[in-house]
């Protein structure tokens, strides 16, 4: 939880960030392999997918910093719309804890660079040819930032979401268990319930 304190305002959005990120992850806690793949509502978004399709956040961060270093341009290849489009689902080949493992180092070094952004620069938004935005749009690393956070949001309610139709589990029991948190009268730790015969 986000305690209140006074931070420079690209501090502050990596925190308010970090807090969507660890959400987005919670709802992955005791999952197995197999879990992560489920697609339980009528979406196909699996918790696994989710973490995978986040990770790409950082492929995109560095991709808009090598265009603005002028490295690149922004034409999507081949490989960054297959990165994309399969990003959404793990492979057979994939397992939760790598997907977990990748998204750790993808959202720390996200987080770091969030944090070390000048929110007043000016930067461009990258295109996005499925609203009809086909060239770059200048914006302040402000607005980045809360675009990421809002990204993050969205997918950790999605999560939240999928996570509870696999096993009842809600966001604040997960958050418990992860963190150590003893239960009390309002909420208890989530436990894995036995499996019955």
């Amino acid at each position: 939880m986000l305690e209140p304190t006074t931070h420079s305002e690209s501090a502050a959005l990596a925190a308010f960030l970090r807090e969507q990120v660890v959400a987005a992850r919670t709802a992955a806690h005791g999952l197995t392999d197999e879990e992560a793949r489920l697609t339980p509502t009528r979406s196909a978004l699996s918790v696994g997918g989710i973490l995978k399709h986040l990770t790409t956040s950082w492929v995109t961060w560095q991709r808009r910093e090598a265009q603005n270093r002028g490295e690149r341009g922004w034409d999507l290849t081949e490989e960054d719309y297959g990165t994309f489009y399969g990003s959404f689902a793990l492979t057979d080949e994939e397992t939760l804890e790598q997907v977990v493992e990748q998204y750790d180092a993808a959202t720390g070094a996200l987080l770091a660079a969030v944090e070390a952004l000048d929110p007043a620069a000016e930067l461009f938004e990258a295109p996005a040819p499925w609203f009809g935005r086909h060239e770059p749009t200048p914006v302040t690393g402000r607005v980045l930032a809360l675009h990421l956070i809002e990204e993050f949001a969205r997918h950790a309610g999605h999560a939240d979401i999928v996570r509870e139709q696999l096993d009842g589990a809600q966001a604040g029991q997960l958050t418990m268990a992860v963190e150590g948190i003893e239960g009390n009268d309002f909420i208890q730790p989530w436990r894995r319930e036995p499996a019955t015969a």
